[in-house]
């Protein structure tokens, strides 16, 4: 079982989110957009870089534009192994829930 971190679930999540628009500074809005927290740019680029290589994420480098000072876009993908993953952190979470007593299934419930 490949366990993620929270920090490595959100980004692959974000990066499944955003697709042909996963671009660093995009994941980073993203993901801060979600968990209403501000992230470094260390915060964001250390574990997409550990994600890249344990072979969760792949990247292409994008064209080099005026704006970004002559310097390229990375583009992050996610891989088959990334998925995986994924799916493999949803089944967990679901099970952990499932097996729940149910007073704390009724601490746990929202109201609304």
């Amino acid at each position: 079982m490949n366990m993620l971190s929270r920090t490595e679930e959100m980004l692959l999540l974000a990066v499944c989110r955003l697709q042909t628009e996963a671009f660093g500074i995009n994941i980073r809005k993203e993901v801060e957009a979600l968990t209403g927290k501000r992230y470094s740019v260390g915060g964001i680029y250390v574990p997409l870089d550990r994600l890249v290589k344990k072979g969760f994420l792949s990247t292409k480098t994008g064209r080099a534009t005026e704006n970004r000072l002559g310097r390229p876009k990375r583009l992050f993908t996610i891989s088959s192994v990334g998925l995986a993953a994924l799916r493999e952190a949803r089944s967990l979470y679901e099970a952990m829930w499932a097996s729940l007593p149910e007073p704390v299934v009724k601490q746990l419930t929202f109201s609304g």
